[in-house]
């Protein structure tokens, strides 16, 4: 996947235009419609758009014919020699703050009640490569969370600042304004990251409800695509709710729960608020899928985090600096391979590694079981493991787990673990103690092919 290549910027915040370009004054030599010589046409105001105007259009493309046609219009109601163009009084959109009462706005309101919560991130980062010194940018995007400045993006667009503190972050507005901004905190299981810019009377977004969304609803982002186009406004509908998706490279996965928009998403646009009608900021904007595992090119798969899923992880974020409550099984685990599935193995999460002392051990699970539901949860792959955890439960809470053991089901009772720098040092992978088992088979002799691939530690 593409979707986190993000693209250097050298002007976020360019505001420019297209110049003072006219289209020329169209000609057409022997019809009635010429304006000839020097005479100015009049202009009149009223409620209709430009009647002849288009009318003309029709004649270029149409050739004798619509000349014909308009020029028994034209005489029908004006003298010889003289057209007449009707502008149209065009309103002034009103602007609305952030949310509209619950009543649906324009794209016009939405986007201009919402450009100053909106913001561009660019994360720059210096590097010396063969004695010389260079800096590069990532640019994304973002959105204010508060009036004092906590604002809000994907951890994979600052990621490279949580790795190396002489990594600086950049906030820019629409306004031109730009602030220096902290780290205040990251959670990379969900991709969320809370930034602190030094600046108070912000306009901060509404935070909606995305669980009332449904299939097919209008939804809109404001973002800055490809680092360059900044402060961009693009629409669509809601495609599909609940998906999973699979990020990253080289073995460091992260699987995440995320709603799907036909929206333009591209990158630079990771981390910026996707709105729905009523203005409210119902996910956040993250991935986008551009050609499948068979090389097959896709358009309009756009991926945002719904909000009901982070704003508690952005809460705390903002006052601890980390994510509290986060479940976890202390076990290692992986798919079961399609080759095990057809002699008859059973779709779900394979357990390859449970560490000591964890709920896991505790609630009997071993290795070689299979995961295939949490309480009323199915679980076909270790995707849907990491997913359901993540998005049903918290530390403390307990679950009823089934599992597949020599072919047997059995029921588990697990209360979950917290995780945190602890409960994580146990469940490294113990290579030279842990015997993983030979690609041709398992020892229980009901394994054609063990799955093990990349390994998700829960």
């Amino acid at each position: 996947m593409d979707e986190f290549n993000f693209y250097n910027s050298e002007n976020d915040g360019y505001r420019g235009g297209f110049g003072g370009y006219m289209d020329p004054e169209p000609a057409v030599p022997g019809t009635q419609l010429s304006t000839g010589g020097t005479q100015r046409p009049s202009r009149k105001k009223g409620g209709a758009a430009r009647v002849v105007a288009l009318v003309l259009a029709c004649a270029i493309a149409g050739g004798g014919a619509g000349v014909g046609g308009a020029y028994l219009y034209t005489k029908s109601v004006q003298p010889k020699n003289l057209t007449t163009i009707y502008e149209e009084d065009r309103p002034r959109v009103e602007t609305v703050v952030n949310t509209n009462n619950g009543q649906p706005m324009t794209p016009e309101q939405l986007y201009a009640a919402n450009l100053a919560s909106c913001v561009g991130i660019t994360v720059n980062t210096t590097v010396n490569i063969f004695g010389q010194t260079t800096t590069s940018a990532a640019s994304g995007s973002g959105f204010v969370l508060s009036r004092d400045g906590y604002i809000a993006t994907n951890y994979h667009v600052i990621e490279s600042a949580v790795k190396d503190s002489s990594v600086t972050i950049q906030v820019t507005f629409a306004s031109g304004d730009k602030y220096d901004a902290k780290l205040v905190g990251g959670e990379k299981d969900n991709d969320v990251a809370v930034l602190k810019i030094e600046a108070a009377g912000l306009t901060p977004v509404t935070l909606g409800d995305s669980s009332k969304l449904v299939v097919g609803e209008s939804v809109y982002t404001i973002g800055n695509p490809l680092g360059e186009l900044t402060y961009s406004l693009t629409g669509g509908l809601v495609s599909a709710l609940d998906r999973l998706i699979t990020t990253g490279e080289n073995g460091d996965n992260t699987t995440l729960n995320v709603l799907q928009t036909d929206c333009a998403i591209n990158p630079g646009n990771s981390g910026g608020p996707l709105f729905d009608r009523y203005g409210n900021v119902i996910g956040i904007t993250t991935a986008k899928y551009t050609q499948s595992s068979s090389g097959v090119s896709a358009e309009g798969l756009g991926f945002a985090l719904p909000i009901n899923d982070v704003k508690n992880i952005l809460s705390d974020l903002i006052q601890h600096g980390y994510v509290t409550g986060k479940p976890y099984l202390g076990v290692q685990v992986t798919n079961v391979s399609s080759e095990a599935q057809r002699y008859g193995v059973a779709a779900g999460a394979a357990v390859s590694y449970v560490a000591e002392g964890s709920c896991a051990q505790k609630a009997g699970l071993q290795s070689n079981d299979i995961i295939t539901a949490i309480d009323d949860t199915a679980i076909d792959s270790s995707s849907a493991l990491t997913a359901a955890l993540s998005t049903n439960y918290r530390a403390g809470d307990t679950a009823t787990l089934t599992v597949i053991r020599d072919r047997q089901e059995l029921k588990l009772t697990v209360t979950f673990d917290e995780k945190n720098s602890e409960t994580e040092s146990r469940n490294q992978l113990q290579e030279n103690s842990q015997q993983q088992p030979s690609q041709g088979g398992q020892d229980n002799g009901y394994y054609y092919q063990w799955p093990f691939g990349n390994m998700f530690p829960w």
